[in-house]
């Protein structure tokens, strides 16, 4: 019993910390557009290319579900806030949740 209480333990602890990464590249992602959109960072800079296009193809399958319901507000895409949000509430609520289920269940 508790080597699978440790293992449920790891897998709700690897799926909190993946949640913060892709909070992370979705704020780094965020930001990255407006320095371009702003002409603050050049596009034509290989470093900043990669890097923006690396966290395109992380945010992407996430936010474009979200892009084709939510419309943009006078050019303004809100999606990564949408986004934010729900990953807040899936780290805040389910996922302690679901923790405490799949523990509970560890212990029958």
């Amino acid at each position: 019993m508790g080597l699978a209480v440790a293992a449920i333990n790891f897998l709700f602890f690897v799926a909190g910390a993946l949640l913060q990464l892709l909070v992370f590249a979705i704020i780094i992602s965020a930001i990255l557009s407006w320095l371009f959109a702003f002409d603050v960072v050049n596009y034509r800079n290989r470093f900043v290319a990669g890097l923006a296009d690396a966290l395109d193809r992380i945010t992407g399958p996430i936010l474009a579900p979200f892009r084709r319901i939510i419309p943009s507000l006078g050019g303004i895409d809100v999606t990564p806030i949408i986004v934010l949000i729900l990953i807040s509430g899936i780290q805040r609520i389910l996922l302690p949740a679901a923790h405490q289920a799949a523990l509970g269940f560890a212990y029958m």
